[in-house]
């Protein structure tokens, strides 16, 4: 579900509806925690105790272990088979959920048309954690039998410690249990000795001796963060980090000036560097005056390393990074799981081989009896829309007719639940822009799709896999539809191929009709001179829709004065204007565009966002545009990236953000970089100051953050395990590889988060002492940070890749 601004409150109701003894060694070196695979205690296990994840150092002096407890048994589908004492609930809440109770008790809910499938409740197994047993550290002992100021067993110093969600197990209608990460910090009485053994002893019962080795220059700490994406050789900002937040016990200081080096995968030492203060805990990364990490933030800088292989960053006394590759394609590579997220979003289509390994039964097609149904609600007049604070939960079901539209199939599902909407096609654009900036290498790409084999690029396939939705709905006045949506939330247990809910399509409206136009006359005009029939095709179906927006944008009704309207409409005749070179649509961008003045910011919150016009002004044939315009529009496009490489120079971990004052979550969290506008500079320029800025602040996203995790599914070393897809949690599939969830939430802005105070149980600090760049928990019901949206995190995050892949090297 898309936020039509990024700061709004999602409803309530999209949580409501999608919920649906022996000694243990462990020798924390490289291979170690290769995948982060977790290894909780089950079921079945009976008195084996907790397992470490991993034991790693944070100093010489600090050591790191980390316990995963608890594990969700996920609740499966099944045959109904009714039992004595079952009764059903009929439709008792507003999303129709039809819960089975036994004895007054829930066992789970019936599922699809027949009400024949049951979906039970999940289930949390496996030992806990003794924390009262931690808290005194004389409790806690560490001994050597190498070292010999470890010969006689000594309590620790001190012990920290942190404890986050990892999963959730739904166990009744609004009940949850949690499994949880626990990292606890021994401070030692002295610093340990490379290469030398020791043992860590408790008085948990859970948790047996824990056996490590030293060993700094090839143990993984978590305070070494890198891009797990890895760099192309000329990329011009390579950079690593060292930080460590210790929870209760606060940031960890290091000093400024330690030595690092790059290690090859024949451990060879090729690189070395001193590290330098990014950013104190004390100073303020954005607008806001905050800082999001609590601890100091050091960078390791290795940009002019450029020899292609596999390497570690490794600091002396601490440990090494996660493995990445410097090479030509690792851009390729991201950008080709990042693009293919989109695919594994689209509706009407099956998913499986030779595509793709995520399986998923064809859903909303027509052909399995489906059925559309036109509403006279529009899309712009609800909560959904620009305009309406209306929930179209109330709206859109009371205003269903009996037509039925049989081409209403295709587009993408947005997240969480299986509404497409016209927000979308801002996605299709970005694709098209990418074809149109790099026509030769995105010619070449092929990303696997059902449409490989045909004369298009696969990147304008994907780009007309959405478009084509919405121009199959056109109406006969070329209106076009703000899309489709559900009269409901999904049900508990219920996937998208067994949507029960009726099934309702927006009227049109003239936002949703500029919007089109934009991507359509995009499309049209790139195909010109390569499918001269399919470009007549969204020609007439752009010059269609622009006619019908302009014979109504002015009706007075409470959206035709809203800035979002006048957005599309200046955006729509800009893209117009290329397309036809015809005088009337330049008058209309005057009429619409803030540029007609010096000195206005490209977007402005709440006021305008012409970001994307003002790129396309930019591109076009000097005597399609008007002189001054065009030099007004060009000082605030590099006024706005130059203020945005100011804001990735304050974060100590180099993220951006396009509006420095904006709060950090939702669709302005960091799982995605705000790169875009980067680029483009880059590209009118060929600046490599904006290339630069652009790759660096795309490295927190791709695991060169505190949780070492790339926020895109299937890459990198770590990646998502728990986003906000019904489908793939009903199934209980790995997720779709692709999905960039939202990321990290403010606890400073979002600090009535609704769902983070459900989760305060299994999460230690309480929320408001969380740093920013660790406050995600992969939690399949944390709505604010593991759900996404495909023009909000997949669009701008395969743009991002797509362009540092397709760019062309330097001379030099």
């Amino acid at each position: 579900m898309r936020l039509t601004q990024a700061l709004s409150p999602i409803s309530l109701a999209i949580a409501l509806a999608t919920l649906s003894g022996v000694v243990y060694s462990v020798y924390f070196q490289a291979a170690n925690v290769a995948r982060g695979t977790p290894q909780s205690t089950s079921q079945g296990l009976g008195e084996q105790r907790l397992t470490p994840q991993q034991v790693y150092p944070v100093r010489s002096d600090i050591v790191a272990i980390e316990i995963h407890t608890g594990h969700v048994i996920r609740g499966k589908q099944q045959r109904f088979q009714r039992q004595f004492g079952d009764y059903i609930t009929p439709h008792r809440h507003a999303t129709k959920d039809d819960w089975v109770k036994r004895f007054g008790r829930a066992r789970g809910a019936l599922v699809g048309h027949d009400r024949k499938q049951f979906y039970g409740f999940d289930r949390l197994t496996g030992k806990d954690l003794n924390i009262s047993n931690w808290r005194n550290s004389e409790n806690i002992r560490i001994q050597s039998s190498d070292d010999p100021r470890y010969r006689s067993a000594q309590s620790v110093k001190s012990v920290h410690r942190k404890m986050r969600p990892r999963d959730t197990a739904q166990i009744d209608t609004w009940k949850f249990q949690w499994a949880t990460t626990h990292t606890l910090y021994l401070t030692l009485p002295t610093a340990l000795t490379p290469g030398k053994t020791y043992t860590i002893t408790s008085p948990d019962p859970n948790v047996a001796p824990i056996t490590f080795r030293y060993q700094p220059t090839t143990n993984r700490s978590e305070a070494v963060q890198v891009s797990h994406l890895g760099f192309r050789p000329d990329d011009p900002g390579k950079v690593a980090f060292l930080s460590a937040w210790m929870g209760d016990g606060g940031g960890v200081n290091y000093p400024i000036g330690q030595t690092f080096w790059l290690v090859n995968s024949q451990g060879k030492q090729v690189f070395t560097g001193k590290t330098r203060r990014s950013r104190r805990a004390d100073e303020a990364e954005d607008g806001r005056g905050l800082n999001h990490n609590h601890t100091d933030v050091d960078v390791m800088d290795f940009s002019d390393f450029q020899q292609p292989g596999q390497y570690r960053v490794c600091v002396a006394t601490i440990g090494c990074s996660f493995p990445f590759k410097i090479g030509p394609q690792v851009w390729q590579s991201a950008f080709y799981t990042s693009v293919r997220g989109l695919y594994h979003q689209r509706s009407g289509i099956a998913l499986g081989a030779p595509y793709t390994s995520y399986k998923r039964p064809r859903a909303f097609h027509p052909n399995d009896g489906v059925k559309v149904y036109q509403a006279t609600a529009r899309l712009v007049d609800n909560d959904q829309g620009i305009w309406g604070k209306t929930s179209f939960l109330k709206l859109l079901p009371q205003t269903k007719t009996t037509k039925i539209l049989p081409q209403a199939w295709g587009g993408y599902f947005d997240a969480g639940d299986w509404d497409r909407r016209i927000q979308h096609v801002e996605v299709s654009r970005s694709l098209i822009e990418l074809a149109e900036l790099f026509p030769d290498y995105f010619e070449r790409l092929n990303l696997n799709l059902p449409e490989s084999n045909n004369q298009l690029p696969d990147i304008i396939d994907e780009a007309l896999w959405n478009l084509d939705f919405y121009r199959r709905m056109q109406a006969a006045d070329g209106g076009i539809s703000g899309g489709i949506q559900s009269a409901s939330y999904p049900k508990t247990g219920e996937a998208s191929w067994q949507e029960t809910a009726d099934i309702l399509a927006y009227k049109p409206d003239p936002w949703s009709s500029y919007l089109y136009v934009a991507g359509a006359a995009q499309i049209a005009h790139w195909l010109r001179d390569r499918q001269p029939k399919l470009a007549a095709t969204y020609r007439l179906s752009a010059v269609r829709a622009m006619d019908y927006a302009e014979r109504y944008w002015h009706k007075p009704d409470p959206s035709h004065k809203h800035f979002q309207l006048r957005d599309a409409r200046n955006l729509a005749a800009l893209a117009m204007l290329r397309l036809t070179e015809q005088t009337k649509w330049h008058q209309v961008f005057e009429a619409t565009t803030v540029f007609t003045k010096r000195d206005i910011p490209i977007e402005k919150w709440d006021f305008h966002d012409q970001r994307d016009a003002a790129f396309l002004y930019l591109r076009l044939p000097a005597h399609l545009t008007q002189a001054k315009l065009r030099q007004n529009v060009h000082e605030s496009f590099f006024k706005a990236a130059d203020k945005i490489i100011r804001s990735g120079q304050k974060s100590a971990h180099k993220w951006a953000k396009e509006d420095d004052n904006a709060p950090i979550g939702w669709g302005n969290s960091l799982g995605s970089p705000k790169t875009v506008t980067l680029l483009r500079a880059h590209h009118l320029s060929q600046d490599d100051r904006y290339l630069k800025a652009a790759t660096l602040a795309s490295q927190f996203s791709a695991g060169a953050n505190p949780l070492n995790l790339v926020y895109t599914t299937g890459l990198g070393h770590r990646s998502p395990r728990n986003p906000l897809i019904i489908d793939q949690r009903i199934t209980g599939q790995a997720p779709p590889p692709g999905i960039t969830v939202y990321g990290p939430l403010n606890p400073a802005f979002f600090k009535n988060d609704w769902f983070t105070k459900l989760m305060e149980p299994a999460m230690y600090p309480a929320w408001s002492k969380w740093p920013t760049t660790e406050a995600y928990f992969d939690v399949f019901t944390s709505v604010a940070m593991s759900e996404f949206t495909v023009m909000q995190t997949i669009g701008p995050t395969a743009y991002t890749w797509g362009y540092l892949a397709a760019r062309q090297s330097p001379n030099r």
